[in-house]
């Protein structure tokens, strides 16, 4: 997916009515602040999380996770039964309509397990497989990011426009390398990226800081293997504030993705080896 904010409000994209999407990501924000607030109550109870291992020490879920993910799927099935879902923790559900919700109630659990604040709801739309729109809500920081296909992105009401004039060395870039990734491509990486005068930014939650690069928060972000549930609302937003997000995964496999403006989306790639 490799897009730029371009058009113009009101818009239909490839036969897409717009007010079926607007209403669509209407739904998202408000799901992604309800749940965000049903995320922090369990946050402030950190004795009710019991979590439990998936795929690492470093890959964790708990009934927070649980909990909000089927809450969000009921809360969209009744005002959108003929859509599609995809979520981190219960299995795809298929839709007639042609979008798909893609849900990760909570991203970045390590971080909201430890007390840190930088975790968020994600709430992305898919409109026949591209990203068309999507919500992000910090609840710990009071920020709410949004973006629709042809509306641009906002943070708190906002517009977001993204610097088209930074470069890797500009500020700092986001790593999203899990235990996934191997210590030779990530050393690879990173030296490349010093190499060159970047700076790495990590914070443990690949939406968020995918919000970060839209708000010129960061220059970029790579991450070698995400989840659509990880980027999918992330993607938007940056390529609504005129940006550029790639992911080589789809709505059922994981993929790397690289962010940034034109010039660092390029050299994130090229750093990576793509």
């Amino acid at each position: 997916m490799v897009a730029a904010g371009d058009r113009t409000q009101g818009e239909a994209q490839q036969g897409q009515p717009v007010d079926a999407l607007a209403a669509r990501v209407a739904l998202a924000q408000k799901l992604a602040r309800t749940a965000g607030s049903k995320a922090r109550r369990f946050f402030l109870r950190p004795e009710a999380l019991h979590p439990e291992l998936k795929s690492s020490s470093q890959d964790l879920v708990s009934e927070a996770d649980r909990t909000v993910e089927t809450w969000l799927r009921a809360a969209i099935g009744r005002h959108f039964p003929q859509d599609g879902i995809v979520g981190e923790e219960e299995a795809a559900t298929r839709g007639t309509s042609g979008y798909v919700w893609v849900v990760d109630p909570i991203d970045g659990t390590m971080p909201f397990l430890v007390g840190q604040p930088n975790w968020c709801v994600s709430i992305g739309l898919a409109h026949e497989g591209r990203p068309v729109g999507g919500a992000i809500y910090a609840p710990m920081l009071r920020e709410l990011y949004w973006a629709m296909e042809g509306a641009g992105a906002y943070l708190n009401g906002r517009r977001l426009v993204m610097n088209p004039d930074w470069t890797l060395a500009s500020t700092t870039i986001g790593f999203g390398a899990t235990q996934k990734a191997t210590p030779e491509e990530v050393g690879e990486f990173v030296e490349g990226l010093y190499r060159e005068g970047g700076v790495l930014f990590r914070i443990g939650s690949g939406a968020l800081m995918l919000a970060y690069v839209a708000a010129n928060r960061i220059a970029g972000y790579y991450d070698p293997m995400l989840y659509c549930w990880d980027c999918w609302a992330g993607a938007a937003l940056i390529r609504e504030a005129g940006g550029e997000a790639s992911f080589a995964g789809d709505l059922a496999n994981p993929g790397p993705i690289w962010a940034g403006n034109a010039r660092v989306h390029a050299d994130l790639k090229r750093l990576s080896g793509a």
